[in-house]
């Protein structure tokens, strides 16, 4: 059975495809097992280095609990500035207004041009000498700041890309039943601009969580990451399965994430199915403002 994108493969191409299939699995399970065979020769499997983490809470309580809420509440401040804001930002560079569009497109390419990293340490230099913020909240602020100037310029291009990507009948329809061009975009654009925007636009949070680990590593910023270092000092050199067991947290928030995000996308997608009604004037002069009446007549309201 063949495909829009593809031809059916022949009996050859399955013949081959099933050669690469277990060539790579082979060259996979190598990998693994030496992995496994070098962590196993270092002492990395030993139970005492992994005990703490599975008996007990004091790992839990004094390491990795105080960095996963500091990773989680700069990861939701960062997000909660960074969204509203890149939407601002992706509809000003829309703007038929250049002194509204332009510098919108200066400060997208600007920032979005700059590694996070630098923008973190800028942050810092900035809390720390034109600020009176307490020296144990500058890492903090300083993380949610480079966080907010990156991300919200990376979601600015994603919130223009999926206004553009709409057809332009329906701005134009929309104009033409007397809806001005900021209800366009608030009833007709935006809400099916969103559904398509998604998954990217949960791409981007799930770095925001990840990038937070850049101001533990580099910021003294006291998240997961930061954890790490005085943990595996005090349990005797763990160092492997503080790691691991971090990056399970990662994973784990990250697909919590992304699972939330497909059944939102998906409930969307359903709650946007056309029923197949005829919309009538007393509907547009809802979304209308007053004097923006649109003449229509009356056979066309009740429809068919």
């Amino acid at each position: 059975m063949s495909s829009v994108l593809y031809d059916a493969q022949g009996p050859r191409a399955k013949r081959r495809n099933v050669i690469f299939s277990v060539v790579f699995i082979a060259a996979l399970a190598a990998v693994l097992w030496w992995m496994y065979d070098m962590l196993e020769e270092k002492g990395q499997l030993e139970w005492v280095l992994w005990k703490p983490f599975f008996t007990g809470t004091e790992a839990w309580s004094t390491y990795l609990w105080p960095g996963l809420q500091n990773t989680l509440k700069a990861a939701a401040l960062a997000m909660v500035i960074a969204l509203p804001l890149g939407a601002v930002l992706g509809i000003a560079r829309l703007s038929e207004h250049a002194w509204v569009r332009v510098p919108a497109g200066v400060v997208v390419e600007f920032f979005r041009a700059i590694p996070v990293l630098v923008l973190m340490i800028f942050g810092l230099a900035l809390f720390s000498e034109y600020t009176n913020v307490n020296t144990d909240d500058r890492p903090l602020y300083a993380v949610v700041t480079g966080l907010v100037l990156y991300n919200s310029s990376v979601l600015a291009e994603i919130v223009r890309a999926g206004i553009l990507s709409l057809p332009r009948g329906q701005a134009e329809a929309a104009l033409a039943v007397g809806l001005r061009k900021n209800q366009v975009m608030r009833f007709i654009l935006l809400p099916q601009a969103v559904t398509a925007m998604l998954p990217a636009i949960v791409s981007q949070l799930v770095v925001i969580v990840k990038d937070t680990a850049i101001g533990g590593a580099v910021l003294t910023f006291p998240d997961l990451m930061a954890a790490v270092s005085p943990m595996s000092a005090y349990y005797g050199a763990n160092v492997i399965a503080s790691f691991t067991i971090v990056a399970v947290i990662y994973i784990l928030i990250n697909f919590a994430l992304t699972t939330f995000a497909s059944w939102l996308e998906g409930r969307l997608r359903r709650g946007k199915k056309s029923t197949g009604a005829v919309l009538g004037v007393d509907a547009v002069d809802e979304l209308s403002a007053p004097g923006d009446h649109v003449d229509v007549t009356h056979e066309v309201e009740k429809g068919p």
